[in-house]
């Protein structure tokens, strides 16, 4: 048994437009834009989604939108998400990078929101 919950809604754009890329998210979605020190290639938007972490991520790859899945126990999540058909296609420190059917990237990380709130909003697995 294991539990899990979509943690962040994170936007991908090539390192050479994050700063603009957070600018116009951050305005777009009535947030505010703050850099994230621990991870320089983040710019978290406070306020932007409601229950869920938003960030701009800075990626030497193509501008996408993925989902962060948080749980406490990674390796039995990245094995439910793959029995349901994502491929794993990378790791990243303790996140797992995976790719669902029909192409849509999405990440597999260790429990990051507050122990109550991981508690009460999280699904459990069997």
């Amino acid at each position: 048994m294991h539990r899990s919950r979509v943690y962040a809604v994170i936007i991908d754009v090539p390192e050479s437009t994050a700063a603009r890329a957070a600018e116009f998210w951050a305005a777009a979605l009535g947030a505010t834009a703050a850099p994230f020190p621990p991870a320089p290639h983040f710019t978290t938007l406070h306020g932007a989604l409601p229950g869920l972490i938003t960030a701009v991520q800075a990626v030497d790859d193509a501008p996408r939108t993925h989902l962060d899945f948080e749980t406490d126990n990674v390796a039995a999540e990245t094995a439910r998400l793959t029995a349901l058909g994502a491929q794993e296609i990378a790791h990243w420190q303790e996140c797992r990078v995976l790719r669902a059917p029909g192409g849509h990237v999405l990440c597999v990380l260790p429990v990051e929101s507050d122990a109550e709130t991981f508690r009460t909003q999280a699904t459990v697995w069997p």
